[in-house]
């Protein structure tokens, strides 16, 4: 018992939590989960193996061991990794200059790139750099994940409608083809991939838990055999099937390269890298908000590491987080990592043992199966939600979205992240400047925001009350100048300002110079400069500086009863013998300019009231 308990810890340890919920139940849906991730790869891998300019079994290949390994070391319990649309492209762009695409050349670079790849992704994740994903922006990373639905849409159409000689990979030049083709589409198909669609709907309407989209391949893969043999056949024009496929067991090879070729096949490994760590991150991502997942993004980039590493050494190219195949995964019920190495079992058996109902799959019934992970992949009711809460959002969202459309899906989502971040840099641009005063009906005089009071006391005279909220960096240096320059230049200035600092979060050098050049205006026209609470990050910069030195650490107060109680015997008593204000209670009936014409008693109660 103490040994299989030893065990648990350290499977535990190098693979995860998720370890310790492995049972009859969860391996049950996990293997449901694992048999469609191997149903829907088996045209994707052909089909990409293709576009990365590779022989079709070179993309059954990357489906099984890097998906292994991948789910095993990684952070995911749902994303399932192998040959990606994107980086099949990406690899034959830059390839395709080098050797030709097919040959025995060619493929010796392309394995000897994706361990290149995996070396790089594995050391992000070592050296703890997974920090810079932080960056993805929920708001760009769901533009991104609609606007991959839109294209899991447009290239599973073709196949939807049976059409046939549509070779492009953009999605307006699939659709253009699309377009062009109406006229001899195949309403066979058409047909079954709308009954796919409707079987698997009514099935997950019916039970979530049951594999709703397995019962609607099923229903898919019958009702074309039925029209095959009865309508189509005959007809020289039947709906087309996966038919029978090679064997897919991935051979060990290591890859056959001049070593001179290194240096610059690691430069474009390189770019290679941003690309597959995009795509895997963002899909990691979002197929964490669907299952509350935490992801960390340094384990996952070292699971897609060590799996581009292992499967290069077993003929597979390069190889990431497929959302096609992620979304479904999650969707069908998977539970643990344990669905992925289902899958990439069931794959290799499924094709070795070149079943005859397996190649009676129509390409028809897997396109409406992606159509349907596009429609709830896109999310329309939360579309409207953010467009009528947070337009800024939508804007991002919508921009990343045409991006992915339209351009790499890697410069989509480093776009919907730029946008993010300069819209986070215009917000912090113009911090919050708040006058602060007091409430006329409150007795207690708590301070309050003098902004939009009509029945506020009006202010001191002498002593301007501003609460600063936001961080005064280089970037928002301009905005709170150009503010503080306004109230000295108002007719009547207070000379006297208390800056309330605890929402000021963070100053840099450029802030820092900020306060000393408005210290020094203050003292030049007879006032000064203090601060309430200022937080301890902030005082340190200004002890490095030397501005405390210049300011004195009387001028920084720890509560505002204090902080009033002490500048109020600062401010000038011929100013406050004319005032009526009497907002502070240090005023008094007379104030201290009373005091000194009674006598000069001592003055009244230096304590205040509840601030």
């Amino acid at each position: 018992m103490g040994a299989a308990r030893r065990v648990s810890k350290l499977a535990s340890r190098l693979f995860g939590t998720w370890v310790d919920d492995i049972g009859p139940a969860t391996l049950r849906a996990d293997a449901l989960a694992g048999l469609l991730g191997a149903l829907l790869v088996l045209p994707q891998g052909v089909a990409f193996a293709t576009l990365a300019g590779l022989p079709p079994e070179y993309g059954l290949y990357s489906a099984i061991v890097p998906c292994v390994v991948a789910a095993l070391f990684g952070s995911s319990r749902h994303v399932m990794s192998g040959p990606t649309n994107a980086n099949s492209l990406a690899l034959y762009a830059v390839l395709a200059p080098l050797a030709a695409a097919g040959s025995s050349a060619y493929i010796q670079l392309a394995l000897a790139v994706t361990i290149l790849v995996g070396i790089l992704q594995w050391l992000v994740g070592t050296l703890r750099l997974g920090s810079l994903a932080n960056f993805i922006s929920p708001s760009a990373l769901f533009g991104f994940t609609s606007g991959a639905a839109l294209l899991i849409a447009v290239h599973a159409l073709k196949d939807a409608l049976g059409l046939d000689g549509i070779h492009a990979h953009a999605a307006g030049a699939v659709l253009l083809g699309v377009a062009r083709g109406l006229g001899s589409l195949h309403w066979g198909a058409l047909l079954v991939a709308a009954a796919t669609i409707a079987a698997s709907a009514l099935a997950r309407r019916w039970d979530r838990r049951k594999p709703y989209m397995l019962i609607g391949l099923a229903v898919g893969t019958a009702l074309a055999a039925g029209l095959n043999a009865w309508v189509f056949e005959a007809a020289g024009r039947p709906i087309s099937v996966l038919g029978a496929l090679a064997q897919p067991w991935p051979p060990f090879h290591v890859p056959d390269i001049e070593w001179g070729k290194l240096p610059d096949l690691l430069g474009l490994a390189f770019a290679l890298s941003i690309v597959a760590l995009a795509q895997s991150i963002s899909i990691a991502k979002a197929v964490a908000a669907r299952s509350g997942q935490i992801i960390d993004a340094n384990r996952e980039f070292i699971g897609q590491g060590l799996s581009n590493i292992v499967g290069g050494f077993f003929s597979s190219y390069l190889s990431c987080g497929s959302l096609n195949r992620s979304i479904p995964n999650f969707e069908s019920g998977a539970r643990t990592p344990m669905a992925a190495v289902f899958a990439a079992v069931l794959l290799v058996a499924l094709v070795m043992a070149s079943a005859p109902l397996l190649a009676l799959i129509p390409h028809a019934a897997i396109a409406g199966l992606l159509m349907l992970v596009a429609w709830n992949l896109l999310e329309l009711p939360r579309w409207r939600h953010v467009a009528r809460v947070q337009r800024s959002e939508c804007m991002i969202a919508l921009a990343t979205l045409v991006a992915t459309v339209t351009i790499r899906m890697e410069i989509a989502i480093l776009l919907g992240t730029l946008l993010s971040l300069l819209a986070y840099l215009h917000r912090t641009s113009r911090p919050a400047m708040r006058t602060m005063g007091f409430d006329a009906h409150d007795p207690d005089r708590h301070f309050a925001v003098l902004e939009g009071r009509p029945d506020a006391l009006p202010e001191c005279p002498q002593l301007k009350l501003l609460r600063m909220e936001g961080s005064v960096y280089f970037g928002a240096v301009a905005h709170v100048a150009d503010r503080l320059q306004t109230l000295r230049a108002a007719p009547d200035a207070p000379r006297h300002l208390l800056i309330m600092a605890k929402s000021m979060n963070f100053i840099d050098h450029a802030g820092a110079l900020l306060w000393e050049d408005e210290l020094r205006k203050r003292r030049e026209a007879g006032g000064d400069l203090y601060f309430h609470r200022p937080r301890p990050e902030v005082v340190q910069m200004w002890r490095r500086l030397g501005f405390i030195e210049r300011l004195g650490e009387d001028h920084i107060f720890p509560d505002k009863h204090t902080a009033i109680a002490d500048i109020y015997m600062r401010l000038d008593p011929d100013v406050c013998a004319g005032c009526t204000a009497r907002i502070f209670r240090e005023c008094g009936p007379l104030g201290h300019a009373g005091q000194r014409a009674c006598g000069n008693q001592a003055p009244a109660s230096t304590g205040s009231l509840p601030r």
